[in-house]
């Protein structure tokens, strides 16, 4: 009982009265391996990752076989960078109970951080295979970096929202309030931080019309008092800190203070709670930035999107009314200064001589073709290097063994390591000639980066609204000869620059 209690305080998003009734449970038996495995969900929504794998640890010694268990430890894992273990716990589930709910998208999309490509077009067959069959296979986010295919991806989301974040009548019906002087509009996000939403949206908030309307900003991530920060704290009207409070608790601040309008900048992301709008924190309710899909919830009214993204004929992808922007959907920093500090290529151990393409997406965004569209880049410039952003030492290992396999001397592969300071990695980014972009998911903010420090972005178009991103910022900046529609184009326009720079 005291377990039960637990998991229907987590539904609610009481997380702490939650991990009470778990301990409580295990206070009476210790061994109680699916109250650990609980325990352990709480801790990880507590932001208690180390907690969260000695608790799934333990579930495990009790029951060996316990696949939910392993599944939840790969998570944590995950999250904690060990990607490596997480992968081995995936593996450790699958061999207990492949149909567990997520679990191939999981295990597929960490061997996608790791540069890890077996049998990756039989995954993504099975993949889509169980999509198509109705089956929770793997989690929206994973899906738009796997397969450029608008009508999957709804599907996939669809799937995702009717068995985790159905809506929910648990509060009355919202209705419109009564005409407000000022309309008010709640911004929700775990990303008011040293986050690329941050960073894109610092100046929106600042920029509302306070004649015409009210801004509040609800923050459900870590209160890191970071210079960002403090900087939308001062831009909004109300800052209100939720992380500890339950969806519903959230959902009905959101009503006592009559929110006209709430925008999720989430989406179905990390740390995301799609749960307070599955509640209706607001009578209109708006998906915005984080995420760059649909999120296929009758309770999300409205998409901003642009031209580029969702061309008319693609609305029927998307769930929500496309609200259109007149140029890119993407809002930016206009009082973001450019780095005063002058480095050279060496400082980044950049070869001094030679063209040097670059890539500053995270590892998952490769895929093996376009690897294999860099390697036959790289063969036919020669003296040209490929820079690319990699965390993991697993991933520079495989992805060493793989551009060796497409006949590419691998010192021609250069590792950007995490820099610590915005400003370094915008000074990085100057080094280099060109950024050639991933597909299907494209470059989003780092496309904005790279624009803003005067590097060219060269950006294959897809059909779905990720693979649309770059083409969006490069046609608000009138660049269209740098969106190319194939990937032989994609190559050849490389190519050209690189050979042809002037």
């Amino acid at each position: 009982a005291h377990n039960n209690l637990g998991i229907a305080l987590k539904e609610l998003g009481q997380l702490d009265a939650a991990a009470e009734s778990f301990e409580k449970a295990l206070a009476i038996n210790p061994d109680y391996a699916e109250a650990l495995n609980n325990l352990g969900n709480a801790f990880n929504q507590l932001g208690q990752l180390d907690a969260a794998v000695k608790c799934y640890e333990k579930a495990i010694a009790v029951n060996p076989d316990y696949a939910k268990a392993h599944n939840n430890l790969g998570i944590a894992f995950k999250q904690l960078g060990q990607l490596d273990e997480a992968l081995a716990s995936y593996e450790s589930a699958i061999a207990l109970d492949p149909e567990l709910d997520l679990l191939l998208g999981f295990s597929l999309n960490t061997k996608m951080h790791l540069g890890i490509w077996d049998d990756y077009a039989n995954q993504l067959n099975e993949l889509t295979n169980k999509v198509n069959n109705g089956k929770k296979a793997l989690d929206p986010f994973t899906m738009i970096a796997l397969i450029d295919d608008p009508g999957i991806q709804k599907k996939t989301a669809e799937i995702y929202v009717d068995s985790s974040y159905p809506q929910n009548h648990f509060l009355p019906k919202i209705e419109r309030y009564p005409k407000h002087k000022k309309i008010r509009i709640g911004y929700f996000s775990a990303d008011f931080r040293d986050h690329p939403v941050a960073y894109l949206t610092a100046e929106l908030y600042e920029m509302h019309d306070r004649e015409r309307f009210e801004i509040h900003a609800f923050s459900f991530g870590p209160d890191t008092e970071d210079e960002i920060t403090l900087r939308i704290k001062n831009g909004v009207d109300h800052f209100h800190e939720v992380r500890k409070m339950s969806h519903k608790d959230t959902a009905m601040l959101a009503r006592s203070l009559e929110i006209d309008i709430a925008v999720d900048l989430g989406g179905h992301t990390q740390d995301s709670r799609t749960g307070i709008f599955a509640m209706s924190a607001a009578p209109i309710q708006v998906n915005y930035l984080g995420y760059p899909g649909t999120m296929a919830a009758e309770y999300i009214d409205y998409l901003i999107a642009d031209h580029t993204l969702i061309p008319k004929e693609s609305q029927k992808y998307y769930s929500e009314k496309i609200v259109y922007m007149p140029n890119s959907f993407q809002v930016n920093d206009s009082k973001q200064s450019l780095p005063e500090t002058v480095f050279t290529r060496q400082d980044f151990g950049i070869p001094e001589v030679g063209f040097v393409f670059c890539c500053f997406n995270n590892t998952f965004k490769i895929t093996p073709t376009t690897f294999d569209s860099w390697a036959r880049i790289l063969k036919q410039v020669d003296g040209s290097v490929l820079l690319i952003y990699i965390k993991s030492e697993s991933a520079k290992t495989n992805l060493t063994k793989e551009i060796v396999l497409r006949g590419i001397q691998p010192s021609r592969l250069i590792f950007g390591e995490r820099l610590t300071y915005k400003e370094d990695h915008l000074n990085r980014i100057k080094q280099a000639d060109l950024f050639i972009d991933t597909l299907p998911y494209n470059a989003h903010t780092t496309t904005s980066d790279a624009l803003r420090m005067g590097l060219p972005v060269l950006t294959c178009i897809g059909n779905s609204f990720a693979s649309r991103v770059a083409a969006s910022l490069l046609n608000a900046v009138n660049l269209p000869e740098l969106i190319t529609s194939t990937q032989e184009q994609y190559e050849s326009v490389a190519i050209e620059l690189a050979t042809n720079p002037e």
